[in-house]
């Protein structure tokens, strides 16, 4: 019934995509709260409420003696910061709509679009979150001192994008078995609470405590980035490329599945649910 003209050139395709993704983005932004620094405001009080819950744990078991020589905020901040826009990431990319949401009955839409756009508004909200957190914290206790403050940011990219990849991994079985789907995600968001490694450095862990920590990408990231902050601590045990190959395997799984998934899912699969 509606006819949507699509763009003759490739540019005015670009064009007309990122202006889809960038309102889709403001969409899903204000759809946390009404207005839109609220919806930030709510993510920065979430990431203070847990700075002062691990500050509180790690003071009372006595772990504040952390091997690294610097702000303990930044040491907190660079753990539960990169924990924050993974665990959001999966959770915002795995809640995105199959083919049968309503949103993709308008021509210009497309899966895609709801991808992109979710994924960018969490990347957008946990940069703003950051950005306001260590200006108020250089206003009110002094300068803050980043050994490679670019490097840093790239590890939070990084989280971000293994997030996206693990979410669109749970996005692709979700008609499938969403139930389990659920409970999978869940059980891993529970999981990086501990293996994510933000109370603790990697080379202070013992070999066989090692081996349980290693296999998750988060892990990694955490502690190369407190590398990039702190210049007193060099990670040996960790690499920054293990997560970029991990998440690369996994968007391209999770591309394939999303994509057969769409070509197999019906209005029929949920009468039941």
């Amino acid at each position: 019934m509606f006819y949507y003209r699509r763009n003759s050139t490739l540019l005015g395709g670009a064009f007309t995509m990122a202006e889809l993704v960038f309102h889709a983005v403001v969409r899903k932004i204000r759809s946390t709260h009404s207005n839109a620094v609220m919806a930030i405001l709510m993510n920065i009080l979430q990431v203070l409420v847990m700075i002062v819950v691990f500050y509180l744990i790690m003071s009372f078991m006595g772990l504040r003696v952390a091997k690294i020589r610097g702000d303990y905020f930044l040491y907190l901040m660079s753990g539960i910061m990169l924990f924050q826009c993974h665990v959001k990431s999966v959770s915002a990319v795995a809640g995105v709509g199959t083919g049968n949401n309503p949103m993709m009955l308008h021509s210009p839409m497309n899966m895609m679009v709801m991808l992109l756009s979710s994924a960018f508004s969490t990347l957008y909200t946990q940069i703003m979150s950051l950005i306001v957190i260590l200006f108020v914290y250089h206003i009110a206790r002094g300068p803050l001192e980043v050994q490679e403050p670019a490097a840093a940011f790239g590890m939070l990219v990084l989280a971000w994008f293994t997030g996206c990849a693990v979410g669109l991994l749970f996005l692709a079985i979700k008609p499938w078995f969403p139930t389990v789907a659920e409970i999978l995600k869940n059980i891993y968001r529970r999981m990086n609470m501990v293996f994510s490694g933000k109370m603790f450095v990697a080379n202070a862990l013992p070999p066989f405590m090692l081996k349980m920590f290693d296999w998750n990408p988060l892990f990694h990231l955490i502690d190369q980035c407190r590398g990039f902050v702190f210049r007193n601590y060099f990670p040996r045990v960790t690499s920054w490329e293990y997560a970029v190959w991990v998440g690369i395997v996994l968007v391209m799984i999770g591309l394939m599945g999303e994509y057969y998934t769409r070509r197999q899912v019906s209005k029929s699969w949920f009468a039941r649910r």
